[in-house]
C-alpha cells in the first residue's frame, strides 16, 4: 500500500530509510534495515577509508539487499571514502555537511544514487540543479547535527520547491510520523533514534537504556556558538557545552571538549558522552528487532488509514 517512487528508485519494499549515524550505523544495522525492507546505511563519519571498506564488505556477506553510506563532509577523509564507495560499487550515498557537487559526475558515472540531507529550501533547490536523486529534508527535531526549521515546517516547503523525491526526518518513530510524512507529500521516510533503540544496533546498552528512559523535554541542543549545533541528551557533558556558551568561550574549547565524545556514548559512557538523539526518543519505550520496528510502523500506518473514510484518505494524499 505504502510502495512509492522512493521504493522503485534504491530497490526496496518500504520506503524507509535508516539514518547514516557515526559510530552507531554499523554494516550490522545496515544489512538487517535492508533485510527487513527498508534501506540500511552504513555512517561512515569519519572512518578512515579502509575501515569503510571493511564495513561495506560485511554488508555484503550480511545481505543481498541494496544498502547505502552517508558521507560526512566534514570528514578529513572525505576524498578517499568517495573512491571507496565506487570501488566498491555502493548503490546509494545519502551526504550532509556539505555540497557533493564536485563529485557528482563520478559517482553518477558509476550508477550511485546521490540523496543529501538538507535543512533549507535554498539547498535542496540547489542539489537538485547538479542532478542529485532525491533529498532527505531534516528537521531540527533530530538527533545529531541540526538545523534551524522544524520537520513540519520544513518538508512540505521542500516539496513545493523541486521535482525530486523528498524524503522526511526528524521527529519520526512510528506510524503516525510515517504516515504524517508522506500525507505532507514526502516519498519516505529517515528514522535514526528508533533504529538506535534495536537488537541490530551495536551501541552499548547504556546508550539504548538513556534513550528509553527519556522524557518530552530530555534533549539539548550543544555548540550553537560553533555554527555546527548538535542535539543529545541531557547529561554532564551537556551541561558543560553550556557553560562554555556562558562563558562565551572560545571555539578551540568546544572543539576539545567534544573530540571523541560520541564514541564514548556508543561504548556507554552516559554522563560525559555525546548521547545524539533526536525529541522523538520521549515516544521510544522498548528495544526490538529491526524488522518488528518496520513492520509495526507499517502495520500502524496501515490501521490508521483503513481507519479513515475506509482508506480513501490515502487515495486522496497521493493525487
Amino acid at each position: 500500500m505504502f510502495h512509492t517512487e522512493i521504493c522503485d528508485l534504491l530497490g526496496i519494499k518500504y520506503p524507509i530509510i535508516q539514518g547514516g549515524m557515526a559510530w552507531v550505523a554499523t554494516a550490522e544495522l545496515a544489512a538487517a534495515v535492508s533485510n527487513a525492507g527498508g534501506l540500511g546505511i552504513i555512517g561512515a563519519g569519519n572512518m578512515p577509508p579502509e575501515r569503510l571498506r571493511e564495513e561495506i564488505f560485511k554488508v555484503k556477506q550480511l545481505t543481498n539487499k541494496p544498502y547505502g553510506v552517508n558521507v560526512y563532509f566534514m570528514s578529513p577523509f572525505v576524498d578517499e571514502v568517495i573512491k571507496v564507495v565506487i570501488e566498491e560499487k555502493v548503490p546509494v550515498i545519502t551526504t550532509g555537511a556539505g555540497n557533493p557537487g564536485k563529485y557528482i559526475d563520478s559517482l553518477k558515472k558509476a550508477g550511485i544514487k546521490v540523496i543529501p540531507v538538507v535543512a533549507s529550501v535554498a539547498l535542496a533547490k540547489r542539489l537538485e540543479g547538479i542532478g542529485v536523486d532525491a533529498v532527505i529534508a531534516e528537521g531540527m527535531e533530530c538527533g545529531g547535527h541540526i538545523g534551524e526549521i522544524t520537520t513540519m515546517a520544513l518538508l512540505p516547503q521542500i516539496v513545493d520547491a523541486v521535482k525530486i523525491p523528498v524524503i522526511a526526518a526528524g521527529g519520526i518513530a512510528d506510524g503516525r510520523g510515517f504516515l504524517a510524512s508522506l500525507i505532507m507529500g514526502a516519498k519516505g521516510v529517515q528514522m535514526g533514534t528508533r533504529f538506535i533503540c534495536s537488537e541490530e544496533c551495536k551501541v552499548h546498552d547504556n546508550y539504548k537504556k538513556a534513550i528509553i528512559e527519556a522524557k518530552d523535554r530530555s534533549t539539548v541542543v550543544t555548540g550553537r556558538p560553533t555554527g555546527h549545533p548538535v542535539r543529545v541528551l541531557k547529561n554532564k557533558l551537556s551541561r558543560e557545552f553550556e557553560i562554555l556558551e556562558q562563558k562565551c568561550a572560545p571555539i578551540e574549547d568546544y572543539e576539545a571538549l567534544g573530540t571523541g565524545k560520541l564514541k564514548a556514548a556508543v561504548e556507554g559512557d552516559i554522563e560525559y558522552g555525546s548521547l545524539m538523539a533526536g525529541q522523538i526518543s520521549g515516544l521510544i519505550k522498548d528495544v526490538k528487532p529491526v524488522k518488528k520496528i518496520i513492520e509495526d510502523i507499517i502495520s500502524e500506518a496501515d490501521e490508521i488509514v483503513k481507519s479513515i473514510n475506509s482508506g480513501r484518505l490515502w487515495e486522496i494524499c497521493q493525487k
